[in-house]
This record gives structure tokens, sequence and C-alpha cells, in this order.
């Protein structure tokens, strides 16, 4: 039986969707064919495994306040943490060659479930690079990503699209195509460093305080997206548009540019599904327009979680006060350039 023989750490960063967010998402990425550009910032969702002194497998989740055990040998369908168990089930049967190993697996994530900042892809994604260090899987970041993504959106039928899992995997400012036959393209964006400076100080997100369920929100969207009057497809070929005209705007560091297209995509995404906007997001946008912000919108589905704003690096400082002294949380943000990352100790 394989043990481990010490800790095996994996983290991979949280995501902020620029534009394109919704394209990810099938039957309109198969039949359109999809774009977003995100980037990653400085948050992460955290992994660890670690050996057990009994034959046991263990899954524990402190930021949420979980910890369950179960033989290793006995059933796993009962787990609450599916993430886990999903992740674990797959790793052992593909790469594994169906021999459990006993282990304690461990996470957290540097922000709450719901935050539309693609924290639960991503923590799969540093699952999967864990338990890949501890099998020795031929894996590469596109096959990580296209593996995350099964295991999350058909393994355990959670609702979703796939721009997290890649953003998690690669890291940095990416604009990511989606084609037919579950075809994906990262293009990552060469900043230089004063444009990469520019939008990296312009950024300012602020927690909505309101945890939100993504699935009810994807899933008006793909019921719009088969529906006769079109609008919900339309909305979507414009932030397909949207992300073309946002990646050119980024390159050139165009803040004011890049606003103009995050006001638009956002007048976009609420065309999506009802529930992407609620009175508390339109108050919190309609402040931090008025204390100097160019732009903003929702990061992810909707309906709560984070929002961001773009705003002129001289006002940055005036804009967070105000936020977080109106009870928000707001605060800057670092661009991370590097994806999921594995280290053993």
């Amino acid at each position: 039986m394989l043990r481990l023989a010490g800790k095996i750490r994996a983290r991979a960063p949280l995501r902020l969707g620029l534009a394109g967010g919704g394209t990810d998402l099938s039957p309109y990425c198969d039949q359109y064919g999809g774009a977003t550009l995100n980037v990653t910032i400085d948050r992460f969702a955290f992994a660890t495994l670690l050996p057990t002194d009994r034959p046991l497998i263990r899954f524990v989740a402190d930021d949420v306040g979980m910890a369950e055990e179960f033989d290793l040998d006995g059933p796993l369908d009962t787990a609450k943490l599916v993430l886990h168990r999903g992740v674990y089930e797959r790793m052992i049967r593909d790469f594994g060659g169906g021999i459990r190993i006993p282990m304690s697996i461990a996470t957290t994530v540097d922000a709450p479930s719901g935050s539309g900042l693609g924290s639960s892809s991503a923590l799969v994604v540093a699952l999967v690079e864990a338990m890949r260090a501890v099998l020795d899987a031929p894996l590469g970041p596109y096959d990580v990503a296209k593996l995350a993504f099964e295991i999350e959106r058909i393994d355990l039928g959670l609702a979703g699209g796939r721009q997290d899992q890649y953003a998690a995997a690669f890291g940095g400012m990416n604009f990511i195509e989606y084609l037919a036959n579950d075809r994906v393209i990262v293009n990552p964006l060469r900043l230089n460093a004063g444009v990469r400076n520019e939008v990296e100080t312009s950024i300012v997100t602020c927690y909505t305080g309101q945890s939100r369920e993504s699935a009810s929100i994807i899933t008006e969207q793909v019921k719009g997206m088969t529906a006769a009057d079109g609008k919900t497809v339309e909305a979507l070929h414009k932030l397909k548009s949207d992300a073309i005209d946002m990646k050119a705007a980024v390159l050139n560091g165009n803040i004011d540019e890049m606003a103009r297209i995050l006001n638009e995509s956002w007048l976009a995404k609420r065309a999506t599904a009802a529930a992407v906007a609620n009175q508390r997001i339109n108050e919190m946008l309609e402040f931090g327009l008025q204390e100097g912000a160019l732009g903003g919108k929702v990061s992810g589905a909707g309906g709560g979680g984070f929002l961001f704003f773009l705003v002129h690096p001289e006002w940055r400082y005036r804009l967070i006060t105000s936020l977080n002294a109106a009870g928000a949380m707001a605060s800057p943000v670092k661009i991370v350039e590097r994806g999921c990352e594995v280290w053993q100790i």
C-alpha cells in the first residue's frame, strides 16, 4: 500500500473575471465559441495532503468548519465535502490503479464560498495538483484544468463554466477561448511592467457581504441560451465581443477604455439572468461610481460575492476609504503571475 512520506501542499490563485463571463458555458461555447479575459489575484485556495496513523481517509475544510472520516475501504458517497471526495476518487481511479491511499486532505480558501472569484474551481485545481504530485501523474496545466472541469461539472454534476479551472491552473492575465468539443486555448497576455502596474493599481475589490449560490443563475442562463427570443444569446454575443475589446484595452493600459467596456459588460451580464443583480449590488456599484470609480461589475455569475471597480490610481485610496466607511469590505489586489503550485514538506 502506498503511503505519504510527508506533507504535500498545493495552492491555486483565485481570479477576477474582467470580461466574457458566461460565454464559457455550454451550450453557448459549443455552438458559437466563447472567450473570457481574466486575471488571477493574491487570494488562494490551499490543499494539504497529510499522512494518517490509521488506515482511513479524512476530509477537512477548516474555513467552513467541517471534518469527516471514512474507513479506507468504505464508501465515500455520504461525504459532505464533495470536492474533496470527487478529486480523491477520480485521481485514485485514473492514476492510482483504484488502490486507495490513507491520507488526510485539508483545505482552506482565502474567500468565502460563492465569492464570484472562482474559489470552488481553484480548490479543485489545487486538490488535483496535490494528488498529481502524490501519484506522479503525467499532467500539465491544460490536463489539470480539464480534469478539474470534468470532476466538478461531469462527475459531481455541479453547474458552471470552464474559465475558473484554466485561470487557476495557468495564472496571470489570460484571454481564453472556448471552442467546440471541449477545446480550450489559453492566450497569456504579456504585459510590460508599466501597463501591468497601471492595471493592478487601478483595481479595487469589494465584498458585498452576501454569498450566493451560482447554480440557479447559471441554470437560468443555460435555459435562456435555447429560448426562442434569443435575448440571452445576444447578450452573450456582446459579452464575447467585450472580451476581445477588453484584451486590446488591457494591452494598451487604457484604464478609461477598460472601464467603459466593464460598464457595458455589466449591462449585458444583467440581461442573461434576472438574479445577476439585486438591490445591494446596484447600490454598491452606484456608490462606488459616485466616489470616483470609472466602472464596476460583479465578478462571477452575480447575485452577490465580490464586486470590483476600476479607478484612476490617484483616486484609489479615496474609493477604498469611502467604501469601507459605508460598511463595505474594500481592498486593493496584487496580480499573481503564477498558476497552481505544489511543494512537499
